[in-house]
């Protein structure tokens, strides 16, 4: 009988020790999203790809909302958030879009690796590791160990059925993004050599397109 009991009690102080040792996805995503909360502005390197089309340039970022994609492919291409405006300048077609956005929507040009971005996720998305909460292989090409989270939409309105996250575990920053809409397009986000705190100031986000490009003012709400 005492063996008995002493059996228990070894299996549920074992249990609890093993318990203490999980952090849930949630738990663990929060983490990721309070250590963006916690820098002050950032510069890193992006790849996107969609199907068989390749972008990439680099990203500048200061918190709370000021955002700037600099593009090296396609050459010279830029998006910029200031805080009040979104411009995106197309060199091909030489023009600027120009979008006057309200801070009290919602809305804007908010990364989804910055840490407004991440809470979005957390609102509208369900976050679960996608094998487990140990690190793992990037890809089947690559060494280097990412944890795996993949987050999955609540209600049909958001524009991703389901999100791949894989972020560094030692430095908590997101290497890449996998992103896949209902209808089955996948967009690939990697994230390279980030900079962080490097002492950006607002200057950095003020763009001033070529004078010979035509201007377009709302064009998200232009007919």
């Amino acid at each position: 009988m005492k063996k008995g009991l002493i059996s228990i009690c070894a299996f549920f102080i074992s249990t609890l020790v093993f318990a203490q040792d999980i952090t849930t996805a949630s738990a663990y995503f929060k983490t990721v999203s309070e250590y963006y909360a916690s820098i002050k502005d950032y510069e890193v390197e992006f790849e996107i790809k969609m199907d068989n089309k390749e972008t990439k340039g680099k990203i500048s970022y200061k918190a709370p909302d000021l955002l700037r994609l600099d593009y090296s492919n396609p050459e010279e291409q830029v998006i910029v958030f200031n805080g009040d405006t979104l411009t995106i300048y197309l060199p091909e077609s030489s023009a600027v879009l120009q979008q006057q956005i309200n801070p009290s929507s919602g809305a804007g040009a908010v990364s989804a690796s910055t840490s407004q971005g991440l809470s979005l996720l957390s609102r509208y998305y369900s976050v679960a590791y996608e094998t487990g909460q140990e690190a793992e292989a990037l890809d089947e090409e690559s060494d280097e160990q990412v944890i795996k989270l993949i987050l999955t939409r609540k209600n049909s309105s958001e524009a991703f059925k389901y999100i791949k996250i894989a972020i560094n575990p030692q430095t908590k920053l997101i290497r890449r993004m996998d992103a896949v809409t209902p209808k089955g397009e996948e967009f690939i986000f990697d994230f390279y050599d980030y900079q962080l705190n490097v002492g950006l100031t607002d200057q950095r986000f003020i763009y001033d397109a070529p004078s010979s490009a035509n201007n377009y003012n709302n064009f998200l709400f232009s007919e």
